[in-house]
């Protein structure tokens, strides 16, 4: 049962030495939440979020969160161009903790505002280029997790492999990433500091620049691709991010674009081994049937091989295409912006695509769409958090995106459409 805000009001007084609550407000419309969330207003102006987890995996999420906020210090957060959420306090309730953010200021816009602002699409690619420029150093000290080039092509061999395994990978398909996985020269990189679940919810926008970047819960150290391939699948629409991004690093990473496309074509593949490892066969069909199409593209387009013997690129207008009509129902792996909204659950997805040393890339990290209007202000009544999406900052949206998992993003922003309220 949704504990309601003034509930969550409460608990906030006992997590916040001082604090004397105005005003709270659920903090989205929608219930059935992965989170209990509202927005609290102190007599003194100040803005706090407060979330109480709904599930075991909303927990794990949380606190990983808590631990990757924790390791960005302020003498990491000093490097980057933007605010961060700032961990204020916590009160345990029923067997769990709630857990109190200072409110981050900013807008929240799907993937096609922000790539088709020049502005803000610009601050985006140097926002994550700064993530990447990180020393990599507290990561480790952290106990975060860190993989080096070699371990993040096994990973993503062992997807190929277990979505052949089911038998409903086409053989074309089959090919074209095994030839992608066998390019040594794609997997020549330098592993950064990574976010590890980026999409469009993890933004705040001020001003016509990135003011906040939420959901820290899949940060670590690997493939930067990772954090790109929802921007790379945009194709010609994330250039002025992409092009700002590369700019920034000084090119350190030629082949980056092309990993970041075979991350997210293999969106597809994490897609229906969820279908097989939920026995949803309704995902089976839906996960065939893009991969079908998947196929088509492959032998219709000529531009953006993944390596020089792989072939052409899905066709970015295509991977939306049937992206956008994939039935929602799912779990969404993983947020982009796990401080202020959850409206997803990717636990099974987390339990399906990663160890406990991986990070959940996949639907989260592929700049998932708008999922819905967020509490305009007029509710006041207890409702759970759901993370959707919308202009105002309020009620921003985040997850972790909803949490570490192997995931690599998911298809282009549109994967993490498939997902619903838990």
């Amino acid at each position: 049962m949704a504990r309601s805000h003034l509930t969550l009001a409460a608990l906030a007084t006992s997590a916040v030495a001082g604090l004397d609550v105005a005003h709270a407000r659920a903090h989205s419309q929608r219930a059935q939440g992965r989170y209990d969330s509202a927005l609290l207003v102190g007599r003194d102006g100040r803005q706090l979020i407060i979330r109480v987890p709904r599930s075991q995996s909303a927990e794990t999420e949380q606190s990983a969160d808590l631990v990757a906020l924790r390791a960005l210090t302020v003498g990491n957060r000093s490097r980057l161009p933007f605010d961060v959420p700032q961990f204020v306090g916590q009160a345990p309730v029923a067997g769990t903790r709630a857990i109190v953010y200072e409110l981050l200021p900013g807008d929240s816009f799907d993937t096609a505002a922000l790539t088709g602002h020049d502005g803000v699409a610009g601050s985006i690619g140097r926002s994550i280029a700064a993530i990447h420029s990180l020393p990599t150093a507290f990561v480790g000290a952290a106990g975060l997790p860190q993989q080096n080039a070699s371990e993040c092509r096994a990973d993503a061999i062992d997807v190929i492999d277990r979505a052949s395994d089911t038998g409903y990978l086409p053989a074309a398909i089959l090919r074209r990433w095994e030839q992608a996985t066998d390019d040594d020269a794609l997997w020549q990189f330098a592993p950064t500091v990574i976010h590890g679940s980026l999409s469009d919810e993890s933004f705040l926008i001020t001003d016509d620049a990135v003011s906040g970047i939420l959901g820290w819960a899949g940060l670590g150290v690997g493939d930067p691709a990772r954090d790109l391939h929802w921007l790379a699948a945009r194709g010609s629409a994330a250039e002025v991010a992409l092009s700002a991004y590369s700019t920034a690093r000084q090119g350190s990473d030629p082949r980056i674009t092309q990993r970041a496309m075979l991350y997210a074509e293999m969106e597809l593949a994490r897609w229906l081994l969820h279908g097989t490892a939920t026995r949803n066969q309704t995902i089976v069909d839906d996960a065939v049937t893009m991969l079908d199409g998947l196929v088509e593209n492959v032998h219709s387009q000529t531009m953006h091989p993944l390596s020089p013997d792989a072939g052409p690129v899905l066709d970015v207008s295509a991977v939306e295409s049937m992206l956008k009509s994939t039935p929602r129902g799912a779990p969404r792996p993983g947020n982009g912006s796990a401080m202020h909204t959850d409206a997803y659950d990717m636990s099974e997805f987390r339990n399906e695509f990663h160890d406990s040393d991986s990070h959940e890339t996949a639907f989260q990290n592929t700049g998932a769409i708008d999922t819905g209007a967020t509490d305009t202000g007029a509710s006041d009544t207890g409702s759970s958090d759901t993370g959707s999406t919308d202009q105002r900052t309020l009620f921003d949206a985040s997850e972790p995106a909803t949490g570490p998992v192997d995931t690599g993003p998911a298809t282009p922003d549109q994967a993490a459409t498939r997902s619903s309220s838990e």
